[in-house]
C-alpha cells in the first residue's frame, strides 16, 4: 500500500513535544526489557534446579509469549498510578490533548454522525438515537451535524423496522437535525467497508465523522468535546474517548464492566502517556478527520485463502496505524466522561465476541511488513496478536507444568520452590497491576468510593470481580486456544450480530459451548488424582474454573441473581450510583430507580 505525500500543518506547541516522546518511549522499552528478562531469568533459575532439559527450554519459550501483556500492563499501572496520585491533572499531563475540549466554544466545521448497525433491536437502538439526537439539538449545534444510520441487516424484517425507525426519527428531528437511512445490501468489508461506502458517497460534504455502533451511547457534551478537540488541530486524525459500561442487571456483564472500570483508567494513562500520538482507535465512540481518512486509510484485501484472508474483521487498529503512518494523529482522552457501551451480557455472548476479535487480530500477520509504519504502531500490531497467542502458550506452559508434576511424586522437586512462588506471586501482581492500582487510588482519595457504593461495598466488590476473574481467564484460555486451532485449519467464526439484552443460558446452550473446557477440567483433574495426587494442590487454579464451566455460564446469566447483586450494591459503577441524567432519561436496566422505557418513549408519546 502506497499513499500520497500528506500535507500536514506545523505542530502546534505541546508539552509531549516529539523529542520528549521519544524519551518516554526509550525509557518505557527500557523499563518492558529489562523487566521482562528479569521474569525469564528468574524462570530459568526456579527451573535449573540440576540443569535445562527440552521440556524447561519450551516452558520458558511459553511464558515469555505470555510476559509482554502483564509486563506491559504492569508499568502502564506505575505510570498512571504515579500520575493519579501526584498529578494535578492528570488526564492532561498524559495527552495534552484533552485540555483542547473543555471549553464551550463553538462548534466549527460540519460533523457526520455514522451509527453503523447490522441485524440489531431496533426498539433499543431508536431508543439510544432519540436521546442523543434530542440532547444535540438542545445544545444549538445541530446546524453543524448530520445523522446517517449505516445498515448492513441482512434480514428482511430487522430492516424494514430499522426503514420505519428512521422515518419516524427524522419526522420528529428531521428538520432540525437531519437523518439519512441507507442499507447495504450485501456487506463487503464488514464494518470498515460500511464506512467506507459513506465515506465515497458523502465523505467529501464533511469534516469529521463521530463513529458510533449500535449499542453505543454518549452524552451530548461529549460528542460536541470530540468535535471541539479535532476541529481545534489540523494535526489530529482520530481522537478516541474512553468507553465505559452501562449499567447491566446481568450478573457477568455487571462484574465484567466493573473489573474494567477498575483497571481502565490506570492501563489508558499509563499507555497514553508514552503512546501519545500513536494512540489506540476502538472502532467507536470516537471521532475521525475526514479527508485524511478517506485518502490514506483504505484497508487492504488481505491475499490467499482461509480465515486469515480476505476483508480484515478487526479494521479499527489498522485505520489508527494507516493514520498515524499518513503523519496525523491518533489521540485517545484518558478521562471517564459521558461515553458508554454495553457489554455482553453472558459468558456465551462473551466469547463470541472475543472470537471475532481473535480471527481479525491473527489477520495482523499479514501486516506486519507493511511499508511505511511508526515503530510504535508495528509494535502495537505485534501486540494485538500476542494478546490471543498468549492463551495456547499458557495453556502448553500449564500442560507442561502438569507433566512435571508427574516428576515431583517419582524424583520430588524438579525445581526451586521458594523462587517458584516468588515468581507466581511476582506474575500475578503483574496481571492483577491495573485494578490494584485504580483500587488503591480509588480508596486513597476521599469520596471516590462513594460513586461504587461505598468503601466497603466497594472492596467486597473487588474481592469478587477477583474471582469473577480467576474463573474466567482458564475458560477463555481454552476458547482461544481452539479456536486459534481451529483457523490453522481453516475455520472462521464471521461477522454475526450480538445479543445484547440479558437473556438466561439453558443447560444444553451451555453445554454445546464449553463441553471441550468441561473435559479440560476433567482430564486435568483425573491425571492429578492418578498420577501425581501430591500436587493436586497446584493443579486447582487451573482444572476447578475449567470443572465450573458450564455452572458459571447459566449462574452469571441469571438476572435475578443480577437484581441481588443491585441490592447488595455489589459491582456497582458510578452511573449506577449517581445516573448521569442522560442515562437517567434512557433508563437502561441496572439503574437505581430506573425504569424500562419502551419505544413508545422513543416516539416522543
Amino acid at each position: 500500500m502506497t499513499d500520497p505525500a500528506p500535507s500536514i500543518p506545523p505542530r502546534r506547541d505541546r508539552i509531549d513535544m516529539p523529542q520528549k516522546m521519544a524519551w518516554r518511549r526509550i525509557v518505557f522499552a527500557l523499563l518492558v526489557a529489562a523487566s521482562v528478562a528479569a521474569m525469564l531469568g528468574l524462570m530459568a533459575y526456579t527451573l535449573g534446579d540440576g540443569g535445562l532439559d527440552v521440556v524447561d527450554w519450551l516452558m520458558l519459550a511459553c511464558f515469555a509469549v505470555t510476559l509482554p501483556w502483564s509486563v506491559i500492563g504492569f508499568w502502564n499501572a506505575v505510570i498512571g498510578f504515579a500520575l493519579m496520585r501526584l498529578a494535578r491533572d492528570p488526564a492532561a499531563l498524559a495527552a495534552p490533548v484533552v485540555r483542547l475540549g473543555r471549553g464551550n466554544d463553538a462548534i466549527s466545521g460540519r460533523t457526520a454522525i455514522l451509527v453503523c448497525t447490522r441485524n440489531e433491536d431496533v426498539a433499543r437502538l431508536q431508543l439510544n438515537l432519540a436521546e442523543m439526537i434530542a440532547g444535540l439539538i438542545a445544545t444549538g449545534a445541530a446546524p453543524h451535524l448530520h445523522l446517517f444510520v449505516l445498515s448492513d441487516t441482512g434480514q428482511p424484517g430487522i430492516a424494514a423496522a430499522e426503514e420505519e425507525m428512521a422515518a419516524r426519527l427524522a419526522a420528529r428531528f428531521g428538520a432540525t437535525l437531519p437523518i439519512t437511512y441507507r442499507r447495504r445490501q450485501a456487506n463487503p468489508g464488514f464494518k470498515a467497508g460500511n464506512i467506507r461506502d459513506f465515506c465515497q458517497r458523502w465523505g467529501g460534504d464533511f469534516d469529521f465523522a463521530l463513529v458510533l455502533d449500535a449499542d453505543s451511547f454518549m452524552s451530548p457534551a461529549a460528542m460536541l468535546r470530540l468535535i471541539r478537540v479535532i476541529a481545534a488541530d489540523p494535526r489530529l486524525g482520530i481522537v478516541q474517548s474512553l468507553v465505559v459500561g452501562r449499567p447491566s442487571l446481568s450478573p457477568f456483564a455487571r462484574i465484567f464492566q466493573f473489573g474494567m472500570r477498575l483497571g481502565m483508567r490506570s492501563y489508558t494513562l499509563g499507555s497514553a502517556f508514552w503512546q501519545g500520538d500513536c494512540g489506540p482507535y476502538w472502532g467507536h465512540n470516537a471521532i475521525i478527520r475526514l479527508a485524511p481518512f478517506i485518502a490514506h486509510c483504505a484497508l487492504p484485501v488481505l491475499p490467499g485463502d482461509g480465515p486469515l484472508a480476505g476483508d480484515i474483521l478487526s479494521h479499527d487498529q489498522v485505520e489508527a496505524v494507516l493514520m498515524r503512518r499518513a503523519g496525523y494523529e491518533v489521540r485517545v482522552l484518558p478521562e471517564e466522561a459521558g461515553s458508554w457501551e454495553e457489554n455482553p451480557p453472558t459468558l456465551l455472548e462473551f466469547i463470541r465476541r472475543d472470537l471475532r476479535w481473535c480471527q481479525g487480530n491473527m489477520q495482523y500477520w499479514k501486516l506486519l511488513a507493511m511499508p511505511g509504519l511508526r515503530p510504535v504502531s508495528r509494535f502495537q500490531l505485534a501486540l494485538a496478536i500476542l494478546m490471543f497467542i498468549g492463551s495456547p502458550a499458557w495453556m502448553l506452559l500449564v500442560a507442561l507444568a502438569t507433566f512435571r508434576g508427574l516428576l515431583i511424586e517419582t524424583q520430588g522437586p524438579v525445581f526451586r520452590p521458594e523462587t517458584g512462588l516468588l515468581l507466581f506471586f511476582l506474575a500475578m501482581g503483574m496481571t492483577f497491576a491495573p485494578k490494584i492500582a485504580s483500587i488503591l487510588d480509588i480508596l486513597f482519595r476521599p469520596g471516590a468510593a462513594d460513586g461504587f457504593g461505598g468503601a466497603l461495598r466497594f472492596i467486597a466488590s473487588a474481592v469478587l470481580e477477583t474471582v469473577f476473574f480467576a474463573v474466567l481467564a482458564p475458560i477463555m484460555a481454552v476458547a482461544h486456544t481452539v479456536f486459534i486451532g481451529g483457523l490453522v485449519v481453516g475455520r472462521a467464526i464471521g461477522w454475526t450480530a450480538p445479543v445484547r439484552e440479558d437473556h438466561r443460558v439453558t443447560l444444553a446452550a451451555a453445554a454445546q459451548r464449553l463441553w471441550v473446557q468441561t473435559l479440560c477440567g476433567i482430564g486435568l483433574l483425573a491425571w492429578f488424582a492418578v498420577m501425581a495426587p501430591g500436587a493436586l494442590g497446584y493443579g486447582i487454579p487451573f482444572f476447578a474454573p475449567l470443572l465450573l464451566a458450564i455452572p458459571f455460564a447459566m449462574l452469571s446469566a441469571r438476572r435475578d441473581l443480577g437484581a441481588v447483586l443491585r441490592r447488595l450494591g455489589l459491582a456497582a459503577i458510578p452511573e449506577e450510583v449517581t445516573p448521569p441524567s442522560e442515562l437517567a432519561r434512557l433508563g437502561p436496566p441496572g439503574l437505581v430507580g430506573g425504569a424500562q422505557v419502551t419505544a413508545d418513549a422513543a416516539d416522543g408519546d
